[in-house]
């Protein structure tokens, strides 16, 4: 994973941020720590907002035209972290202007606008990627590794817990998150990673039955004298999927559990157990440990291999695999092709989503299809 320390020497590529949320507690820094990137331009809706971020990070530009922005000859990558609702029409902006895409979850507000991009940057020869930071995470990685080895050998369960405290608090500021339709709530925050580390490690979904439910319905909104405004998007899933090759798996997410234990996966199969988890309820990168047992035996905690560790550690757990995140787009953009992940994943995260509030809905089972089927 040191693969930073070849392209120190090639030339920076220009990114502009859009988005200074997440862009900038996380995207800026990131891009700035990598040593192919460069920010050169930041996008906020507000325009002196945008000029004091720029200002206050050492970047060009600063602006709240979407369009001036990429006018910019210097900017080669475009990094979107607004929220969801936002995605489809911006994204689709950069990559009609020939711009290379990294792209925050959950994608879009729907599959076929994450399928239209898919095929607009395949169409342009673009490469689009999405922030599927776990897969980079190294006690992540060596799960997976342990799983490829068939540590447990034929999977009988898979649970998959991840109850944090984000929203709990009802004195939380209700803002855009609130809205579903904004693309609001923990299934697009929380389960879009977890449907994509679901396909990564262990395939694809055949079907799945979902119930969503929202414990917070009001919130006070501080622009309008603290007002409460109504809540419709969900904080708590809880999902049961049936895997390609018949796998049970379920999964359980709140953002309103008070002590909730954090962010757990345990796979129990013929041969062993595998359990990974982290109680950290502040942080949702730090913290991770793996454990596994054979047969009959106790969990014991493995240590992560140095190979896989990170080449720097942040306050911020979320910098060093967004930085990895980089790189791989990175690499891609070098290559002039795109690896996994590519947009390609963040259209099943995004179809199996839709399909959950379709489940939901619908109070029944739904059949998932095949991702290439999807694609056509």
């Amino acid at each position: 994973m040191n693969s930073n320390l070849s392209q120190e020497n090639q030339s920076k590529i220009g990114i502009a941020v859009i988005g200074t949320g997440f862009g900038q507690k996380i995207h800026i820094p990131g891009f700035q720590n990598h040593p192919r990137t460069e920010v050169v331009a930041v996008y906020n809706r507000d325009k002196d907002q945008a000029q004091a971020i720029a200002n206050a990070n050492s970047i060009p530009h600063g602006d709240n035209n979407l369009d001036t922005i990429l006018s910019l000859p210097e900017v080669q990558g475009v990094s979107i972290s607004t929220p969801p609702f936002l995605h489809y029409p911006m994204a689709k902006k950069v990559l009609e202007s020939g711009k290379h895409l990294l792209l925050e979850k959950p994608m879009t507000m729907t599959a076929n606008e994450t399928k239209e991009l898919y095929h607009l940057a395949a169409a342009k020869g673009l490469i689009a990627t999405p922030d599927f930071e776990f897969r980079f995470v190294p006690a992540w990685q060596l799960l997976a590794e342990y799983l490829q080895q068939g540590f447990v050998g034929k999977i009988r369960l898979i649970k998959i817990d991840w109850l944090v405290v984000s929203r709990a608090n009802p004195q939380r500021p209700w803002n855009w998150y609130s809205r579903k339709d904004m693309g609001g709530g923990a299934l697009g925050a929380i389960a879009s990673h977890s449907f994509d580390y679901i396909n990564w490690l262990f395939g694809s979904v055949k079907s799945l039955s979902a119930l969503l439910s929202c414990a917070v319905q009001e919130r006070p909104d501080p622009n309008d004298n603290n007002q409460l405004k109504p809540v419709d998007s969900d904080d708590t899933c809880l999902l049961m999927l049936n895997l390609a090759d018949n796998t049970p798996c379920q999964l359980s997410i709140s953002s309103v559990t008070y002590q909730g234990r954090g962010h757990w996966i345990e796979i129990y199969g013929e041969d062993g157990t595998l359990v990974l988890g982290s109680d950290n309820l502040k942080d949702y990168v730090h913290g991770f440990r793996l454990f596994a047992a054979p047969a009959g035996k106790s969990l014991t905690e493995v240590e992560i291999p140095k190979r896989l560790a990170f080449d720097g550690v942040f306050t911020d757990g979320r910098l060093a695999p967004f930085i990895r995140v980089v790189n791989h787009w990175v690499e891609n953009i070098d290559r002039g092709k795109p690896t996994t992940p590519s947009l390609k994943e963040g259209v099943y995260s995004q179809l199996l989503m839709d399909l959950t509030h379709q489940s939901h809905q619908l109070k029944s089972w739904v059949d998932v299809p095949n991702l290439d089927d999807f694609l056509a």
